[in-house]
């Protein structure tokens, strides 16, 4: 067995044939220069019972071995010893020690690999080392509280229930900091998840209400993703002394995810009488018999969607997708049911609008930023008269912003690199005056799968029609709305089964689990996105 042990920042290593109390002791403290343990050396199982020294080798590598006490007398034990081991049949032990009246009581139980060997005398006033039962809230707090800053953190959380991205950021810094002086440029991932789980027990406010323990934005045990993880490899990487390794994806969830749809037709079609309805709908102009055609041809739709030979001749099959408004909504419905369908428009003026406006206030000021600001913040048809002239009507300018607050992702070397949320927006939404030619505009953009807004008026605030552009064909909006127009062009996606633009993904995941409650849980969201999810839905103003 080979042991790694550590007293504060010096590290050595133990080479022992067999896991024996005596030996694992007196070999860790014969590397620091520790007289060893050499009498008075007493271990008790978990029911009090005493366990001979000389069968405790067998009985501690057993699978359900459980915790053993070890009590010894001794006056020069150094206070702090954190030791994790490497067992070459992944055998690893975690220890931990408290002092009274001279003696050093020891927990043993065998733990996943990850695991750390923790020896903690806690009677001395240094600073002690995390057990892995310790309160994490504390660990969180004597870490701000010891470095320069910190208090400053908490005195911000008090007073506002949020901290701004730069008291955030400070945060992460200060407690990615204090994990690699006590546990190394690659702490263990229990470790990692203890500081996560800190975070939000001593900040209740910073959890986000949708994830399964609220703190993965922070850390995330499964991907190995979050604040604190993308910390630890930005510090291994200045120090060259880690390779970064590749996030885990969550499979399924998103537009392109295969579901069983909610609606459920009384008739059955063939294929044969599905192509018959087809080529009817491609030559009637009765609305009313095409909506219910397209209702019975739903699932062969929905199985050409989530074919790679056929996906992209939806709309060649069923043109009326163009000619007939509302057509996307009716299908989205059919998806996800009508609750799901109408919550962006129920929830977004109610819930999410107002909040999103502040938490923009604390962004950095810009030009830009502050006129969407302006935008949405108008209350009355007279006040988006009065607005500056190339600013969106007050529903549009929101949302815009929500781009702002989960701007996009830089992609590093890959083109286009980092990219502005402002610079982002025209991925979102593209306005011109009436009396543009739609196909003239159409003809001269480059070619692209992902949907958006045409918006066609006067000005940007008075908008009359809306369409949505996708593959270079042209699909009227049934909303005059900009917020409605919103919602149809995040329901294309599903409908025609198209992944979310680049520079938009953060925002429409946000949009789509946090709004629609769609797939929550099973898609990879940034921390960026469970962060402003968190503040928002946790917000008492």
């Amino acid at each position: 067995m080979l042991i790694k042990t550590k007293i504060n920042n010096d590290q050595k290593y133990v080479k022992i044939s067999e896991p024996s109390l005596e030996e694992f002791l007196n070999s860790a403290f014969l590397k620091f220069s520790i007289p060893p343990v050499s009498e008075g050396v007493r271990v008790y199982d978990e029911s009090g019972t005493e366990v001979d020294a000389e069968v405790f080798a067998e009985v501690a590598q057993l699978p359900n071995a459980g915790v053993f006490t070890i009590q010894f007398n001794s006056g020069s034990l150094v206070p702090i010893l954190t030791a994790s081991t490497q067992d070459l049949t992944s055998s690893q032990q975690n220890v931990s020690s408290c002092s009274s009246n001279n003696t050093v009581v020891l927990e043993l139980s065998v733990c996943d690999s990850d695991d750390t060997i923790i020896l903690d005398e806690d009677c001395f006033p240094s600073r002690k080392r995390q057990k892995t039962n310790e309160d994490a809230k504390q660990v969180v707090e004597l870490a701000l509280t010891k470095k320069p800053g910190g208090d400053l953190i908490v005195r911000e959380y008090s007073r506002t229930k949020s901290l701004t991205d730069s008291s955030r950021r400070q945060m992460i810094n200060i407690l990615a900091a204090d994990m690699t002086e006590i546990h190394g440029m690659a702490p263990p991932r229990h470790v990692r998840e203890m500081y996560a789980r800190g975070i939000v027990q001593m900040f209740p406010y910073l959890m986000d209400p949708f994830s399964k323990n609220g703190y993965e934005h922070f850390y995330d045990p499964e991907s190995g993703t979050g604040y604190l993880a993308w910390r630890l490899k930005t510090i291994q990487r200045n120090s060259s002394s880690q390779s970064r390794r590749a996030p885990h994806q969550l499979a399924g969830g998103g537009p392109l995810a295969r579901r069983n749809a909610s609606f459920q037709s009384e008739i059955t079609l063939t294929e044969e009488q599905c192509k018959e309805a087809i080529s009817f709908m491609k030559y009637s102009s009765d609305e009313d018999i095409i909506k219910q055609k397209m209702k019975m041809t739903f699932e062969y739709r929905h199985n050409m969607v989530h074919s790679k030979d056929k996906s992209s001749d939806v709309l060649t099959e069923f043109p009326c997708f163009k000619d007939i408004k509302g057509l996307i909504e009716q299908d989205f419905i059919l998806q996800f049911r009508d609750e799901v369908a109408a919550k962006f428009l129920e929830r977004w003026p109610t819930v999410f609008k107002q909040k999103v406006i502040q938490q923009s206030k604390a962004l950095p000021s810009s030009s830009n930023l502050e006129d969407l600001i302006y935008c949405a913040e108008a209350t009355s048809l007279q006040e988006e008269d009065d607005i500056i002239a190339s600013g969106w009507d007050s529903d549009l300018s929101s949302v815009i912003l929500l781009l702002h607050l989960i701007p996009p992702t830089a992609q590093g070397r890959k083109r286009p690199g980092k990219v502005s949320a402002s610079q982002a927006e025209k991925h979102l939404v593209v306005f011109k005056k009436s009396g543009t030619s739609i196909q003239e505009h159409v003809d001269a953009v480059a070619n692209t799968t992902q949907p958006y807004l045409l918006a066609i008026g006067t000005k940007k605030s008075r908008v009359q029609d809306f369409f949505i552009v996708l593959d270079k064909q042209v699909i009227p909006c049934k909303s005059t709305s900009s917020l409605g127009a919103v919602d149809e062009l995040f329901k294309a996606h599903f409908v025609f089964g198209t992944l979310y633009s680049q520079m938009l993904h953060n925002m429409y995941t946000f949009i789509q689990t946090t709004v629609y409650n769609i797939d929550v849980a099973q898609v990879q969201e940034s921390p960026r996105v469970a962060e402003i999810r968190a503040r928002i839905l946790q917000s008492t103003d």
